[in-house]
């Protein structure tokens, strides 16, 4: 099977520790993790993707608003710079409708990039501005990733 993600997802994932909106959201989310630690492939997707399905029946559901596809967009651009080091079709641009897989070195990568980047406003964490879990994975990064649920072997 393949893992349906959008751009900012690529992010949560480097620092999901088993909290999210809700508990359906969670149990959703946790699978998803254990799916992406076995080497599932990534499909990119534009808006809603598998993470974002258990708040889709919610009326207003922020997964579909500017401010998520703003955070899409601004991932894809930093996490496209880390991984085109990792990736071997390096030709094709990290956008909706690219394929991956995401291999030990590129999540060391993504995860490296992610705890460097200082302050938040500023480079591959942009995306994480006005989000309300931003200090949380901050918490995460800084511990070293101890408790992140996507592993790699």
């Amino acid at each position: 099977m393949t893992i349906r993600l959008r751009g900012h997802h690529l992010l949560c994932m480097l620092t999901y520790v088993g909290k999210g909106y809700t508990p359906a959201f969670t149990v959703n989310f946790n699978a998803i993790a254990a799916r992406l630690s076995g080497g599932e492939e990534i499909l990119l997707v534009d808006g809603p993707d598998d993470v974002c399905a258990p708040l889709l029946a919610e009326p207003g559901a922020h997964c579909r608003g500017e401010g998520a596809a703003r955070r899409d967009r601004e991932a894809l651009a930093a996490a496209g710079q880390v991984l085109e080091r990792f990736l071997l079709q390096r030709d094709r641009p990290l956008r909706s409708g690219a394929r991956l897989s995401l291999a030990p070195a590129a999540l060391r990568g993504l995860r490296s990039s992610f705890a460097g980047a200082e302050p938040v406003e500023q480079g591959f964490r942009r995306a994480c501005v006005g989000c309300e879990w931003a200090r949380l994975c901050s918490a995460v990064a800084d511990g070293g990733y101890d408790g992140a649920l996507v592993r790699m072997p």
